[in-house]
């Protein structure tokens, strides 16, 4: 259940994990040199893109035994738990993103599970992408979501491979750090075609 740890608290490394993978995905480059449109719909997209390949890492770690106590709320430090914790906090954050900019309560549900049937198909097909490989298929889904309305979507195929960049580099680098979001992430390199002459 998404919502499964609304008012338990949150570990303060997944805070911390949650503020890296917003950075990251708020950096000037992506919306300057990547060319990712500047709007909520956007950013919201850029925060899924990193999530996602954030949270693959983690699901790469070893489940706990069957029947073994994982500490949850802000006590977490398992992997896993860590991971369920990330995807609430970031319900939480739109959820309450939404109610800022005037969305009414009776609206917010709404939403909330448009929000999440979006989410689910965009890490589907980001993770079947990067299972196979395949670089063209993920630009392929760059463009339906993050490049969604432009008539121009063909900086999805730098976006796409960025995303296999940082993917690799989420592999390499140890769980600790990232579950502490300490994570140097990949320089975003300008696609040629934007680059000053």
């Amino acid at each position: 259940m998404i919502f499964g740890l609304f008012g338990r608290g949150f570990a303060d490394t997944t805070f911390a994990l949650y503020r890296s993978i917003v950075a990251e995905a708020r950096r000037p480059i992506y919306y300057l040199d990547y060319a990712v449109p500047d709007t909520v719909t956007a950013r919201f997209d850029m925060i899924v893109l990193m999530m996602a390949l954030a949270l693959r890492r983690l699901r790469v770690e070893p489940t706990p035994p069957a029947g073994a106590k994982v500490a949850g709320g802000v006590r977490a430090t398992e992997p896993h738990e860590l991971a369920r914790q990330l995807l609430d906090l970031f319900f939480t954050e739109m959820d309450r993103s939404m109610r800022e900019m005037g969305v009414g309560d009776v609206a917010v549900p709404k939403r909330m599970k448009k929000l999440a049937s979006a989410w689910n198909g965009r890490v589907v097909a980001y993770d079947r992408a990067l299972d196979a490989g395949d670089v063209a298929e993920f630009a392929a889904a760059l463009a339906r979501n993050v490049y969604a309305g432009l008539d121009d979507r063909s900086a999805a195929a730098a976006l796409a491979a960025h995303a296999f960049v940082v993917a690799d580099r989420l592999a390499d680098i140890a769980v600790g750090d990232v579950l502490a979001g300490r994570i140097d992430w990949p320089e975003p390199v300008s696609p040629p075609e934007r680059m000053p002459a």
